[in-house]
């Protein structure tokens, strides 16, 4: 999606547009003393500000007349820091009015639209801004960019700012508004580019830090975390920092550190806003109802038009996954504050979620009209664009929207196996859906990203699912082999079911855990690649505890590692306290309690289930953990330097691999060693020995994926010495655990077709339709053994499919097609079937038996 850069404009273009900008003064030399002072003050206060010395801004200002706009802006600036915003505004008022073009009046026109006084604070505004398009001084400009900024004038505040920094390249207060200015809009690499910037000039920048936490949050936590950390050290008492913990350890479910950090935000500002809208998200969120309303006018007694506050505690309620309650607030939040766009863009993003996308795109166009640079609101739009060319497909409780290049080929498939899902999951969890289950398929995985959260990205995420909507990544959107789309289906109308048992209420651990639990509960290769990983994690003493498991999933250092022990601790639950446990876990939280309250529900708690699942995972991983454990290397010699006109020897193939023949029978239990030798034992053409020291690794670790595997070194093996029959047993036994192995399923197929192995073939051609359904030969494959066999249903689905995926040979296509169709006593459709053949060879004599064959069935 193209997105304009606001920084792409060159500096020529930039200085031509201040120098002519209409009514623009030249500095007097007479007033560049006064200048230099001016900007000496802006630069000290700000970082005093910045860094969160209050009393040395204090101090500066003092230092100056009562009546200096400058002065009394830092004096209010302290002052709403504390939350003393009636006082702050008794002492900017008459310094405006008398400059209404000041860092007074600025500082005023904010704190009157902080209160929801918006129509007093516009003139303060409007006058700044003006001045600063006027003036040439960079500082000028700076306040006209912040006051442009507050009045939604994002073009202005840019252009402004962009002067401001080219004028003034040493002020990182300047950088820190542009950014500020860019993540207003989700545009994150110009806003974190500025923020580095800012923190080049100046490290300890608090404002930078943090804003730079707010850009990163989403694609690299720890680095945010970092970032929002080392602003604390400089600033212990900046409540922006202390927020955005909270709100991260919320989104975490981490209750604890989230009202922690509240709390030392509304200590320092008990009349904080954003505190407040936090505090009444917690209170929603923990269904404490009354708080929340108490929360809620706390606020509005600040600000009467305050809709943030409703508008905040849904974004959280979006993020607990609960997306109708999310809509509800925020048209809350509408009532009181009808202009504010934000609100409108989340209301639309909120409604795409719970599957409304007429009431989603009404709201998005409405927020668009509003503020069109806003990048995820512009995205969502395109994206929906790209949506209503998408063709619809309705069957019991499923809406299945897929692209019209994709929708001949994947709508059975997609249609069968999501029903197949709902009616075995609804039954296995004794649950009636709630549809209709709305499941879009995106060909671009861009597309798919903005549906979701409104920005491309999300490069691991291959689904989605959002109670009653389903978005997922065609197998056309990644390269053949990447994943299994089947596997990802069934996953996800997993989390439509457990997500509607608890209410929209399950933690990630348990959800996730629970669908990739179902994924290999379905199929034997589903949901199983992480098996030899998790088993070094055990060795690296890098698995999570369970207290910590879901805050996992925020982290993408460990979010792999997450889902899959997630995965076996619902295994584990299962199998030690039984089905029922667990439905009963699940549908406690949708009474409302937290995971220690659903723990003790059922009758466990952390520290028990934490002791059973160590003892559970030790007796399944515990040989595998051992047979990929490193061997200890010996201390190292000192090493003696060669001279340095000798050239180091050439490394002799034949020592190193006699070397590693003598490692491996010190160390038969170990699966690195024993697989090394086998792969250079094969690449040295000794292919018997190869054979042992392969068959060795398998047995110490028969999971490992991928045809370069030992058992696909095996097959191959086996194949160049003539064992066919080996060939297929080892192919077909490492499918049995790899799920997205391409290779592997076209090289068994091609085997089993040679030996008319018609199970084989059927197995690896299924296999390869999961993995890329759009290669017509298993699709041809299929159909002529279902033709064979007389079941025309499956034999015309698939003949169908392999005209549409392009097979090569259409003619014999056509013809098996018209076969099918007369098998199932369709007889127009295999005529035309037939014709089709004859168009393209008129003269061929099956298609015209089989058009005579139509005619005369006929009755």
């Amino acid at each position: 999606m193209l997105q304009v850069n606001p920084r792409a404009a060159s500096l020529a273009a930039v200085l031509a547009a201040v120098l002519l900008a209409a009514g623009s003064a030249p500095l007097r030399a007479q007033d560049a003393g006064t200048y230099t002072a001016e900007q000496q003050f802006h630069q000290e206060t700000t970082r005093a500000l910045a860094r969160g010395q209050l009393d040395a801004a204090e101090a500066l200002a003092a230092a100056r007349a009562a009546d200096d706009p400058a002065a009394a802006a830092v004096r209010a600036a302290v002052l709403e820091r504390r939350g003393n915003y009636a006082e702050a505004e008794t002492l900017l008022g008459p310094v405006a009015q008398a400059a209404p073009e000041s860092a007074a009046a600025l500082e005023l026109g904010l704190l009157l639209r902080r209160v929801g006084r918006a129509a007093e604070a516009a003139g303060y505004l409007e006058a700044v801004a003006a001045y600063g398009a006027r003036s040439r001084r960079p500082v000028d400009k700076y306040r006209g960019g912040l006051a442009a900024r507050a009045l939604g004038l994002f073009r202005q505040a840019n252009g402004m700012l962009r002067a401001a920094a080219l004028a003034a390249p040493e002020d990182p207060a300047i950088q820190t508004a542009w950014g500020d200015l860019f993540l207003d809009k989700y545009n994150k690499a110009d806003a974190v580019q500025s923020y580095g910037d800012a923190l080049k000039l100046d490290e300890e920048w608090v404002p930078a830090q943090v804003g730079l936490a707010r850009a990163l949050v989403d694609e690299n936590p720890p680095a945010a975390r970092s970032a929002v950390d080392r602003a604390l050290e400089i600033d212990p008492e900046n409540v922006a920092a202390h927020l955005f913990i909270a709100g991260q350890e919320l989104g975490d479910r981490n209750d604890a550190g989230a009202r922690a950090a509240l709390d030392e935000a509304l200590r320092i500002n008990p009349g904080s806003l954003e505190a407040r809208s936090l505090a009444a998200a917690m209170a929603y969120l923990d269904d404490r109802i009354p708080e929340f309303e108490a929360e809620v006018a706390r606020a509005l007694e600040i600000n009467p038009v305050y809709g943030d506050v409703y508008r905040i505690a849904g974004s959280h309620a979006a993020r607990a996954y609960r997306f109708d309650e999310a809509v509800a607030l925020v048209r809350r939040a509408i009532e009181i504050d009808p202009g504010n766009s934000r609100a409108h863009a989340e209301l639309g993003m909120h409604l795409l979620r719970t599957g409304d996308e007429p009431a989603a795109r009404a709201a998005l166009e409405r927020s668009f009209a509003d503020d069109p640079f806003d990048v995820i609101t512009y995205n969502l739009l395109e994206m929906m664009d790209t949506l209503d060319e998408f063709e619809t497909f309705e069957r019991g409780d499923l809406i299945v929207r897929l692209h019209p290049s994709e929708a001949p080929i994947l709508k059975e498939y997609v249609l069968t196996l999501a029903q197949q899902a709902l009616d075995a999951l609804a039954a296995q969890y004794e649950i009636e859906i709630q549809g209709p289950i709305l499941i879009e398929v995106f060909p671009r995985h861009d597309d798919f990203a903005v549906r979701n959260l409104g920005l491309p990205g999300m490069i691991g995420a291959l689904g989605a699912c959002f109670g009653r909507v389903v978005t997922m990544d065609s197998p056309r959107a990644r390269p053949p082999g990447d994943f299994n789309w089947r596997a990802t289906l069934w996953h996800e109308i997993a989390h439509v079911v457990t997500l509607q048992m608890s209410a929209q209420r399950l933690p990630r651990w348990l959800s996730e855990g629970v669908s990739v639990y179902e994924e290999q509960r379905a199929r034997p290769a589903w949901g199983r690649d992480q098996q030899m990983s998790f088993a070094r994690a055990l060795n690296d003493d890098a698995v999570l505890s369970l207290r910590d498991l879901n805050a996992g999933f925020s982290d993408p250092r460990t979010i792999s590692l997450a889902y899959f022990q997630a995965s076996i601790l619902v295994a584990h639950i299962i199998d030690r306290y039984g089905e029922s446990v667990l439905h009963d876990l699940i549908t406690a939280y949708g009474r409302g309690l937290d995971t220690e309250e659903a723990l003790v529900s059922v009758g466990l708690d952390f520290d028990t289930l934490q002791a059973s699942f160590d003892e559970a995972v030790a007796e399944r991983f515990g040989t595998l953990q051992e047979a990929l454990r490193p061997v200890a290397s010996e201390a190292p010699q000192a090493a003696v330097e060669p001279p340095a006109q000798e050239p180091a020897p050439e490394p002799d193939p034949a020592a190193q691999l006699d070397a590693l023949r003598r490692l491996a029978e010190e160390h038969p239990d170990r699966f690195e060693i024993q697989f090394a030798l086998g792969r250079e034992l094969h690449e040295a053409g000794e292919l018997d020995a190869a054979l042992a020291a392969l068959e060795r690794a398998v047995a110490l670790a028969p999971m490992m994926t991928g045809i370069d595997s030992p058992r696909g070194l095996i097959a191959a093996i086996a194949e160049s010495q003539g064992d066919r029959d080996r060939a297929l047993r080892e192919l077909e036994l490492l499918l049995d655990v790899d799920e997205t192995s391409l290779e592997a399923a076209r090289r068994l197929a091609a085997l089993a077709e040679e030996a008319g192995d018609e199970r084989r073939m059927s197995l690896a051609y299924d296999r390869v339709i999961g993995i890329d359904p759009f290669d017509p030969a298993p699709h041809v494959a299929i159909g002529r053994m279902a033709l064979a066999r007389g079941d025309a249903d499956t034999a015309a689905l698939e003949f169908s499919v392999a005209l549409e995926a392009g097979t090569v040979d259409r003619v014999s296509a056509w013809c098996d097609l018209a076969e099918s169709h007369l098998l199932g006593g369709r007889l127009d459709a295999a005529k035309r079937a037939a014709l089709a053949a004859l168009e393209m060879a008129p003269t061929y004599e099956r298609a015209q038996e089989l058009l005579l064959r139509a005619v005369e069935e006929a009755p």
